[in-house]
Formats: structure tokens, C-alpha cells, sequence
């Protein structure tokens, strides 16, 4: 199909992950036109057709299409959702080696195709699978993006207001490195409004350390919790995505903790783990250092070195 002058997105698997995303761009009208892409083309075409019976009630005209690698000549984002799935009691990380292979293949055809857009990676483990785009791609570093922590981030927020009986979106805190298990809280930065989270703890005799660390904990096994209960996550990733693709088409230059490529930043060269960043049209635009306390360096840094560990084992 020729493109028209409106943002086009391809989605790259069309699971739970990829669907949840597509709807959330139709609901949003974020974008003009559509296409998905999967191995079972005749699930891409009902996904579309389903999709697009849902355009008379969206904000703005879309067009939903099943496509081919050929569609991502002309587009302005490839977003990649497809591979094996998380199963109960699996790690993310464990999914490295059957998804790479996956990986490999996808970005190989995409580039054939003469892609000049941005890649924006979900498949987990995110950072290493984000890290294999960039390498197979030959693109710019700020041009290949994993979703990293935002969701992360995005849960903690979530749990803080619960809790604190705030508004989520007047909760600023972030969850910084590998989106997994050995993600880390910001805690020295984050805060209910415009009040410290240590400060407003102080005024509140209950609470203790141990309380954020329950909160934290809550947050970083919530996807194995919810894979447990109805078998894969994706409201939230879709939402996520939806998010850093509204910050790119929009040149928001808005900060999210996407996974991005490290040069120096925190101590740390050659690796796709979650970080600020500030995200326009280019991609990410800059990497925010902020100043982490002694223990959240030190955690930051284990992070890195698993990340390290396990690229060294890539396929």
C-alpha cells in the first residue's frame, strides 16, 4: 500500500503484546496508518480486520492493514512485540537465546527492505534483544529504543499512589536498569508531588524502609505474579509503548526510562539498559545522568555486569 503523508507503524507480532499496542494507538489516534506483521499472516489479517471496526470510534481516521516487510520501507517506526513468550516460572532472561534467532531474522528483513526509521524493541529480555537490533541494523544508537523500565517505573508510580492514596500520575519515581531482576528503585529522587518520598515518610510514623522495599518488591515480580494469573502481561506494555511512540511523533522531548545505549553514562560503555532519556522525533535525543546514592550505584552496577554476562553468551 503506498503511504500518505501520516505517521506509519509497523508492529512486528501480532500476540497480546503487539494487539494491545495497535488498539492503544487507535484509541489515542496517535497514528494514521497501521500495519501488522506476523508469521501467521491469517491472525494478522483478523487482528486488522477486528481493529479496524473499531475506527468509527476513534478520536481520528486510521488505516489497519495486514502487511509485508516491504511496508517498512516507507515507515516512521518498527516496533517489534514477536517472539516466544515468558512462560510461568521462566525468567526473562531465559528467553535469551530462542529469541535472539527470532531477532535476528526480523531485523535482517526489515533492513532489507531499506528502513530508515526508528526500531522500538518490547520483546524480553528487552535490553539484550534491543541491543541485537542495534547491532544488526547498522542504525544509529538513537534510532534503536527497548521499552526498558518505563513500565517499570510506571508499576512503582502505580503501587506508590495505592498506597500513599495519591494520584498515580503526582507519584515521580523511576525504576532504573535491566528490566528484570536486577532492576533498581531511584528512591533518592523519588517524590509524592513535590514532597520527597523520604520526607513524607518521616511524617508518617508507620511507615519504614521496609515498606518502600515491599512496594519495590511487588513491583519488580509483577509480571511473574500476573503471568501466574491469566498467562502474559500486556495492557500495561501496550499502554508503555504507546507512551514513548507518543513522545517520539510528537517530539515531546519528554524523559522515560527507556532502554538505551550507554557510552560512558554511569560508568557503563556497550550496553541497552533502562535509563532517563529524553525522547523526540530523532529517538533519544539525550541520556539523563542523574545522581544515584552509594547503594543505588552499586546495584545499577550489578545490573550492568549481568546485562554484560549474558551478551557475552549471545548467540
Amino acid at each position: 500500500m503506498t503511504k500518505e503523508d501520516v505517521n506509519r507503524v509497523v508492529i512486528i507480532g501480532t500476540g497480546a503484546v503487539g494487539c494491545s499496542y495497535a488498539y492503544s494507538l487507535i484509541h489515542q489516534g496517535t497514528v494514521g496508518e497501521i500495519v501488522l506483521i506476523d508469521v501467521n499472516k491469517e491472525k494478522a489479517e483478523g487482528e486488522a480486520m477486528d481493529l479496524n471496526h473499531s475506527i468509527p470510534f476513534a478520536p481520528a481516521p486510521a488505516k489497519v492493514w495486514s502487511g509485508v516487510y516491504e511496508d517498512c520501507k516507507d515507515a516512521d517506526l518498527v516496533v517489534i512485540t514477536a517472539g516466544l513468550a515468558q512462560k510461568p516460572g521462566e525468567t526473562r532472561l531465559d528467553l535469551l537465546a530462542k529469541n535472539t534467532d527470532i531477532f535476528k531474522q526480523i531485523v535482517k528483513q526489515v533492513m532489507d527492505n531499506k528502513f530508515n526509521g526508528i526500531f522500538l524493541v518490547a520483546t524480553n529480555p528487552v535490553d539484550i534483544l534491543t541491543h541485537v537490533t542495534w547491532q544488526e541494523s547498522g542504525l544509529p544508537k538513537e534510532k534503536v529504543i527497548g521499552s526498558g523500565t518505563v513500565l517499570d517505573s510506571a508499576r512503582l508510580r502505580y503501587m506508590l499512589g495505592e498506597y500513599f492514596d495519591v494520584d498515580t500520575r503526582n507519584i515521580h519515581a523511576a525504576v532504573i536498569g535491566e528490566h528484570g531482576d536486577t532492576e533498581l528503585p531511584v528512591w533518592s529522587h523519588a517524590a509524592i508531588g513535590m514532597e520527597s518520598i523520604y520526607k513524607r515518610m518521616q511524617g508518617q510514623a508507620e511507615l519504614e524502609e521496609s515498606t518502600l522495599d515491599n512496594i519495590f518488591e511487588n513491583v519488580r515480580d509483577a509480571a511473574y505474579h500476573i503471568i501466574k494469573r491469566k498467562g502474559a502481561t500486556n495492557y500495561g506494555i501496550g499502554m508503555s509503548l504507546l507512551r514513548i511512540t507518543q513522545a517520539i511523533f510528537n517530539n515531546e522531548r519528554s524523559v522515560l526510562t527507556v532502554s538505551a545505549h550507554l557510552d560512558g553514562e554511569y560508568g557503563e560503555k556497550g550496553i541497552y539498559i533502562g535509563v532517563p532519556a529524553i525522547i523526540n522525533r530523532g529517538g533519544i535525543h539525550e541520556i539523563i545522568e542523574i545522581d544515584l546514592n552509594e547503594t543505588e550505584k552499586k546495584q545499577f552496577t550489578h545490573s550492568a555486569k549481568v546485562l554484560k554476562n549474558l551478551m557475552s553468551h549471545t548467540p
